[in-house]
């Protein structure tokens, strides 16, 4: 990477923004003819099939361009049995819909909306703590109902969100929306950050989706977190400190310790003089999955840029039991050489309802 980050293209208008927090609304796109983030693109899944029609799409589906992220809190006087049945007119309206732009609708239930309706709760469902070195605005973060909205076309995401804002009124009401775009890069490719580093490479693979992403009820949750990214610190630095840090290489995403992007992380890899090659404190060593047993977090992340103050990472993630990435942010926290360069300022949870759910059964 250059000092200046890779151009994401043009991004929403203000009309747009403005429409989405006003309206807001949801989902992920789907363009089934790219593989999925981290799938072995060079040794492809033989045997893999498509998504199941009960899984919702924009989880495991490959990304679009630009994203909109919201979040909704409950109607007054809707925290009740008797909300819920308002509430799931309203979801399912959304659900009924064709959104314009080939955007899709994604939900995802908070902590909080199922208790208050008097619904049952997987234990799963649990906010994340908070961790050292956090500033979480809780204006930015929280929620009781998660909507994501993905698009190739940045002008669908206003449109769609024009349509979805009216079939949500007396049900629920705006609480947070953010922007967010991949910036530029080959199809098919993992999409980079703006520290300009591959972003998703050790994602799984098609095959493993339901290990780790997927629970047997076609459920899943969501882990959403705004990250500040101090880029021009980062991006100062020698070329060599960069690649230490993160424990890759910048131009190709492979590990200090192999020759491609998706060759295996060797942790116990060291020089001659007996140092670990990568680190111990490099983000991709705290972060590996041997550490938690194997499991993985699908990641689906997008940029933000809202000025040089104000630019970063909308960091998406969907996995079986959000306990995982407590675990895996916990060590970020006490032990990760990003820490210098980042500051996490939002955090929300989700819970992907499957399709069966009282509130968008059918």
């Amino acid at each position: 990477m250059t000092a200046t980050p890779p151009s994401g293209g043009p991004v929403p208008g203000r009309r747009a923004v403005l429409a989405a927090l006003a309206a807001g609304a949801a989902g992920a796109c789907a363009r089934p003819a790219l593989p999925p983030q981290g799938a072995d693109r060079e040794h492809p899944d033989p045997k893999a099939a498509p998504r199941p029609a009960a899984r919702r799409p924009g989880v495991d589906d490959p990304p679009p361009r630009h994203a909109l992220v919201a979040a909704y809190d409950l109607a007054e006087g809707l925290r009740n049995r008797a909300g819920a049945a308002h509430l799931r007119r309203a979801l399912m309206a959304w659900l009924g819909i064709r959104l314009p732009g080939g955007a899709t609708l994604t939900l995802a239930a908070g902590p909080g909306l199922l208790p208050a309706l008097g619904l049952p709760a997987p234990a799963a469902l649990r906010a994340v703590p908070p961790f050292p070195g956090e500033r979480l605005d809780a204006r930015r973060g929280g929620g009781d109902v998660l909507v994501q909205l993905c698009a190739d076309d940045p002008d669908a995401l206003g449109r769609a969100a024009d349509r979805l804002g009216p079939l949500a009124v007396g049900a629920l009401r705006p609480r947070w929306s953010e922007r967010g775009f991949l910036p530029g890069h080959t199809p098919g490719e993992t999409p980079r950050n703006l520290f300009g580093f591959k972003d998703g490479t050790e994602n799984p693979a098609h095959g493993e989706l339901g290990r780790w992403v997927w629970n047997p009820d076609d459920s899943t949750y969501l882990v959403y977190r705004r990250i500040h990214m101090n880029v021009p610190d980062f991006t100062a630095l020698p070329l060599g400190r960069q690649e230490q840090v993160i424990g890759r290489r910048r131009a190709t995403g492979a590990p200090l310790t192999g020759h491609h992007e998706h060759d295996t992380v060797d942790l116990y890899a060291k020089t001659p003089e007996g140092r670990y090659v990568i680190p111990a404190d490099a983000h991709v060593r705290v972060a590996h999955s041997r550490l938690d047993g194997g499991a993985r977090m699908l990641r689906r992340g997008y940029s933000y840029d809202n000025g040089p103050g104000d630019r970063g990472l909308l960091f998406l993630a969907y996995m079986r039991d959000p306990a995982l990435f407590t675990r895996v942010q916990q060590r970020l926290s006490e032990s990760d050489a990003m820490r210098a360069f980042i500051e996490h300022r939002a955090s929300a949870v989700g819970y992907v309802l499957p399709a069966d759910h009282p509130l968008v059964r059918a």
